[in-house]
């Protein structure tokens, strides 16, 4: 009993949920924001890796090795306690959605660029044989071929910014997290981390199979 009192106390719990559901907005918005702006980049940083100018792919690679290397947490300290020393200084929010997508741009950038040299090099030769320009061509043949093998991984590393977003708590954004760890000081009591756990595994979960379907689906479409 004194297990189910200290941990998983009806009472509390229900007393928490509102403020826990105000963080979870809060992680919802942030993780959202996170995956829009970092798909958008990493799929620019992959273009520019594979496409652009000598230089600029030397500068493409390094800020993939750097970002894919760096933990978020030490990124969101540099962004939120560093910068303002150089007199940059961002919100909680702006500081978290910015880590995030710095990372996630990384890592969307090498997925992208391992789908789009999947696609035979012979389909650009014949593009350029009917005329189309590169650019043309890329858009309108190649990256709707590698999108449908880029799309497990994606949604798989957008999983991953969810659950990074708790990170987000270190430099007080109220997402589910912190909420979570203020409703425990002020209740005195776990529970409410035990109900942050809940919420994140029914929000979390149903991604998770999907991005297993997601899986098989490719290999089934590879096999056919």
């Amino acid at each position: 009993m004194e297990l189910i009192n200290t941990f998983f106390n009806g009472e509390i719990l229900l007393r928490s949920f509102p403020i826990l559901l105000r963080g979870l907005q809060n992680t919802i918005l942030l993780g959202c924001v996170s995956i829009i702006f970092g798909s958008l980049a990493g799929l620019f940083i992959c273009l520019m890796r594979l496409y652009g100018p000598r230089p600029v792919r030397l500068i493409a690679i390094f800020y993939i090795d750097v970002f894919r290397a760096l933990p978020i947490l030490v990124i969101l300290i540099l962004i939120y306690y560093a910068l303002p020393f150089l007199g940059i200084r961002f919100s909680s929010f702006t500081s978290a959605a910015l880590a995030l997508s710095l990372v996630l741009a990384a890592f969307t950038a090498e997925v992208c660029r391992a789908g789009i040299e999947n696609i035979p090099r012979g389909q650009f030769e014949a593009a350029e044989a009917l005329g189309l320009p590169f650019w043309i061509a890329l858009r309108k043949i190649i990256l709707p071929q590698a999108i449908k093998v880029v799309i497990p991984p994606i949604t798989s590393n957008c999983v991953s910014v969810y659950k990074d977003t708790a990170l987000a708590s270190v430099v007080a954004m109220p997402d589910l997290l912190k909420q979570a760890t203020d409703a425990q000081a002020m209740m005195a009591n776990p529970t409410p981390l035990i109900g942050a756990a809940i919420i994140y595994l029914a929000f979390l979960w149903p991604l998770v199979r999907l991005v297993s379907f997601l899986e098989e689906r490719s290999k089934k479409q590879q096999t056919a």
